[in-house]
């Protein structure tokens, strides 16, 4: 099979720990896109906290999936192709629920992180996009508007009983885990599988002719839709066997390994 578009989860498959792109990811990754593969960044990062990383990899000709498939850029055009948010009613429906499940929530506004609290998971997603946080009196009062997606922070083994709980409340929603302690909420029907869907209609790709690389929940869509569905080794343990095949940990270029054997070969 010639694979024709590799997708690539970020935070602890295509980055290490320390969320830096290894020389070895980096190197095939390149080799990759001289044969002519798509490479596709999906994360659910808000855009700003990707473009750096694309511009590393050299994908000025490619597309960037961002907040979990709310937004999806042209990098070649700099524009954005396709966005999807979440009303302002939404929104306020799910601080009203955050307050009742006691969880911290967080949405992007004006490239901000804006929240009412402070979290050391808050800290966390401040460190990992780079964004500023904006903490405010009144979530409402600040949230007049659409926004692409929010983000309920907690424990990670509450959380997990929340995600349950959330689904059930909003099933209109799009509910996802994109770490123990994140449970991204988006618009109906918004997640990577779709996103890649659209993109691989757009170039004219078969579904079979993908490659997706990821490791948590919000991964899940991405990984059942493409042709070959694979997992790094660091993979949340409930979901090894959603699969189709596990290379090495984020911390041992397991995306070099994928092109390695499934692009190269």
């Amino acid at each position: 099979m010639k694979y024709k578009m590799l997708v690539l989860d970020m935070d602890d498959t295509l980055l290490a720990d320390d969320h830096t792109i290894s020389n070895e990811n980096k190197e095939m990754l390149l080799k990759a896109q001289e044969l002519g593969v798509h490479i596709i960044l999906a994360s659910g990062r808000p855009t700003p906290a990707m473009t750096a990383y694309a511009k590393e990899l050299q994908l000025h000709n490619s597309y960037m999936i961002s907040y979990n498939g709310a937004v999806i850029t042209d990098l070649k055009e700099d524009k954005v192709i396709f966005e999807q948010t979440l009303t302002q009613e939404q929104i306020h429906d799910l601080y009203d629920y955050s307050l009742k499940s006691k969880t911290h929530i967080i949405t992007y506004l004006d490239g901000k992180i804006v929240s009412e609290t402070d979290s050391e998971y808050i800290e966390i997603e401040k460190n990992i996009t780079g964004l500023e946080h904006n903490k405010v009196l009144s979530f409402k009062d600040e949230v007049k508007s659409a926004a692409v997606k929010c983000i309920l922070l907690e424990e990670p083994s509450y959380l997990k009983q929340v995600e349950e709980d959330l689904k059930i409340a909003m099933p209109h929603l799009s509910v996802s885990m994109s770490k123990p302690f994140f449970l991204e909420v988006a618009q109906n029907g918004i997640d990577k599988g779709a996103s890649i869907k659209f993109l691989a209609e757009k170039l004219n790709i078969l579904q079979s002719e993908i490659i997706a690389v990821g490791n948590a929940g919000n991964d899940l869509t991405m990984i059942q839709y493409a042709g070959l569905g694979v997992w790094v080794d660091n993979v949340d343990p409930k979901l090894r066997d959603k699969g189709d095949v596990i290379v090495a940990s984020n911390n041992n270029h397991g995306v070099a390994e994928v092109v390695r054997r499934f692009i190269l070969n």
